[in-house]
């Protein structure tokens, strides 16, 4: 099928970014948490994760294949527009990429972030950093930004897919006994999480919400009540600013007093396999597993999960495909012709994709409930982004047109 993104020519995917080799960790960090009066000696202490791994991240060589996999999928649906990157930390930066895109002749563009939850960081950080690359073109250019995504479809079931297979595993170490599911997403500080949405409902209740329907889809799937809870990962900053818990590794420590023998984490809150899935869960939350003596299955992410029928759950038309990474990023507003937002028919009745896209009008009103935290630092990921603890929400703009509560420039 030919599609159009009209009147939108070019899309960009704004991610964290990521140092490439060790010279570049402590500039990247400082980038990370610039304005929060964080000292070289505690970014050097952070960087010490990095520097496990090489001193680069594995960020980039995701993205690109994430870019890649985008690109064919479009290729697919005929859509012959330019498809780029830019980082908020590291190059490219958004503003260098939209530049590029300026000087191209590009005017309109749609811009989507690979974080599928909303919160400061992970929603309306990236609203910010794209209109600041708007205003380095002196406004020639104008992004639109696609809607947090993990209530999609293509995302619920991918991430429902990745848990089958990780439970069978599992199961094929432990037999019948006890076990434990724990999802984990990203730990953000209490404050941001209770300014973090008004349709969606917090940060938290986001994940619940998606942690819920993966483990039904998976529980049916297995012909096994799933036992789950959500936790987190990833918490830094001073120790009298409250976040999110429980973190992973302490209630590890209590399901094996309740008598669980394996646990299957489950990191919903990730879009692949970047600094905190290695360090904070393939490192980390597995060494303390090792020193519990509890079984452990760390569950893909939904990057990794190319096959969308290998898990075995449903068919691929009812479902949606995730063999390529279009599909969680838009869900089944893009991939599936499901728009996102309004009802404009069933896919291919439109005609064109930018109907999808245009389907919620452009708004002009926004107000952040944000403030600067108390100097957390927290690392790179495809989701909330925890660096300096911005403390805020994507909140508080109001649509007369709409009757309803979201983000400014929003395409839903």
């Amino acid at each position: 099928m030919n599609a159009d993104l009209s009147p939108y020519t070019a899309v960009l995917i704004s991610s964290y970014g990521g140092p490439n080799e060790p010279e570049d960790v402590l500039p990247f960090m400082r980038n990370a948490t610039a304005g929060r009066g964080i000292p070289d000696e505690r970014l050097l202490e952070v960087s010490e994760h990095y520097m496990m791994f090489g001193g680069r991240s594995p960020i980039n060589e995701l993205n690109a294949r994430l870019l890649e996999n985008i690109r064919a999928e479009m290729d697919r649906r005929g859509l012959d527009v330019p498809l780029v990157i830019g980082n908020r930390n590291w190059l490219p930066y958004n503003a260098e990429t939209v530049e590029k895109l300026r000087a191209d002749g590009h005017r309109r563009i749609v811009g989507m972030a690979t974080s599928a939850y909303g919160s400061y960081s992970g929603c309306r950080q990236y609203r910010e950093d794209m209109q600041a690359a708007e205003a380095s073109t002196d406004g020639t250019v104008s992004i639109d930004k696609v809607t947090p995504y993990s209530d999609r479809d293509g995302f619920v079931n991918s991430n429902a897919r990745a848990l089958v297979t990780a439970v069978r595993e599992l199961r094929e170490r432990i037999g019948d006994a006890a076990m434990r599911v724990l999802f984990v997403t990203h730990s953000i500080p209490i404050t941001m999480n209770a300014t973090s949405g008004i349709v969606r409902g917090t940060y938290e209740q986001q994940h619940q919400r998606v942690a819920t329907r993966v483990a039904d889809i998976a529980s049916k799937e297995l012909g096994e009540e799933l036992t789950w809870e959500l936790t987190y990962c990833s918490r830094s900053g001073p120790p009298h600013v409250p976040w999110l818990e429980p973190d992973i590794n302490d209630r590890m420590a209590e399901v094996k007093g309740g008598g669980v023998v394996g646990v299957g984490a489950a990191p919903i809150g990730f879009l692949s396999d970047h600094m905190e899935v290695l360090y904070d869960l393939d490192t980390e939350a597995r060494a303390t597993a090792g020193e519990l003596e509890l079984e452990y299955q760390r569950a893909a992410t939904v990057d990794q999960r190319r096959d969308a029928a290998a898990a075995g759950v449903g068919h691929p038309a009812q479902h949606g495909r995730l063999d390529t990474a279009l599909a969680p990023v838009v869900g089944d507003g893009l991939c599936n012709g499901v728009p996102l937002g309004g009802s404009l028919g069933a896919h291919g009745q439109t005609g064109q994709l930018g109907r999808h896209l245009l389907a919620a009008q452009r708004t002009h009103l926004h107000q952040c409930a944000g403030a600067v935290g108390d100097g957390a630092v927290g690392g790179e990921r495809g989701g909330p982004h925890a660096a300096g603890a911005l403390q805020g929400g994507c909140v508080a703009e109001y649509d007369a047109a709409r009757g309803a509560q979201g983000c400014r420039r929003h395409i839903r």
